[in-house]
């Protein structure tokens, strides 16, 4: 969460397998993930919606423009992954937007993970069918 020498404020999110680096700089809005538009790479209204939180919460969507980095996971986990990344750049850009951050629950890491697959059983939790005779 440094500073480039453009004034582009760097954040790293994490959420499930994906990975999202954000750099912020100021602008008009713009939005893009991995060189694509980001109503393309999300198409999915609910998704643009969680990955924007931050900017909508703090009321800073028109003051920043976003270039974004996202691997791994699914379009969930990279929804949340650019969620977070971008509240990390917004808290490097201007400390003071912390408590709304925080409030929102937006700097807090996702902890839940997919639980492995144990041998014996078809899947985490699920068991082979049991036969008496």
């Amino acid at each position: 969460m440094a500073e480039t020498k453009a004034q582009e404020f760097l954040g790293t999110g994490r959420r499930k397998t994906a990975v999202a680096r954000v750099r912020l700089a100021a602008g008009s809005g713009k939005i893009t993930v991995n060189n694509r538009a980001f109503e393309n790479y999300f198409p999915i209204e609910n998704l643009r919606m969680f990955a924007l939180q931050p900017l909508t919460v703090t009321e800073t969507a028109a003051k920043f423009d976003a270039r974004v980095s996202v691997s791994g996971g699914g379009p969930s986990g990279q929804a949340g992954a650019v969620r977070h990344g971008i509240a990390r750049a917004l808290l490097a850009a201007d400390a003071k937007l912390r408590p709304a951050l925080k409030s929102n629950g937006l700097l807090t890491r996702d902890p839940r993970m997919r639980e492995r697959k144990k041998y014996g059983q078809p899947g985490a939790r699920k068991r082979f069918q049991y036969s008496k005779r």
